[in-house]
């Protein structure tokens, strides 16, 4: 990521995602998120907004975490991704990282897999930095499910047989059993 993307993730905001806006509790000031992935071993824990202003570090941190691991490739992950999974985190009232499948994937990366499934998505939000496949240790993952469509913050898909569920924010969608 360069120094003139990361320098423009300081920004001050208030905003939360507008679906978001609807959830029982008010959205925090200062959030955090934390984030195990599962294929590199990697773990990160950061406050990516403090008092209402991105923090530039924390975000290129949760970033190259999230990224395509099977090529390296490190994207921007959409601030209202982040928002929804602290949002999600929170109504789970977990204080674990989530347990990362997968976060940013470059196209090319999509297609080979989009080659060898067809649970994956040609045109992924995953390739635009608006997707995750996470889970939540100790937590039941209907449970977390169940709240990730509670929110209504984008597409919520339940892969129970892998054991993850995927949360974007694209429009609102479900699907998976």
């Amino acid at each position: 990521m360069t120094a003139a993307a990361t320098g423009a993730a300081v920004l001050t905001t208030t905003m939360l995602v507008p679906s978001l806006a609807l959830a029982a509790k008010p959205m925090p000031a200062t959030r955090s998120l934390a984030f195990r992935s599962l294929h590199t071993g990697e773990e990160v824990a950061a406050t990516y907004l403090r008092d209402g202003v991105f923090q530039a570090e924390a975000l290129d941190r949760l970033n190259h975490v999230l990224r395509d691991w099977r090529s390296g490739e490190v994207w921007q992950m959409d601030r209202n991704l982040l928002d929804l999974l602290y949002a999600l985190r929170r109504s789970m009232d977990s204080e674990q990282p989530f347990e990362l499948i997968s976060g940013y994937r470059s196209p090319k990366t999509n297609a080979n897999l989009a080659s060898k499934s067809n649970g994956v998505a040609k045109r992924s939000f995953h390739m635009r930095g608006m997707a995750v496949d996470v889970r939540l240790p100790e937590r039941d993952l209907k449970a977390l499910h169940q709240a990730a469509l509670a929110l209504q913050g984008g597409g919520v898909g339940l892969y129970t047989k892998s054991g993850f569920i995927h949360v974007d924010t694209g429009r609102v969608r479900r699907w998976g059993a």
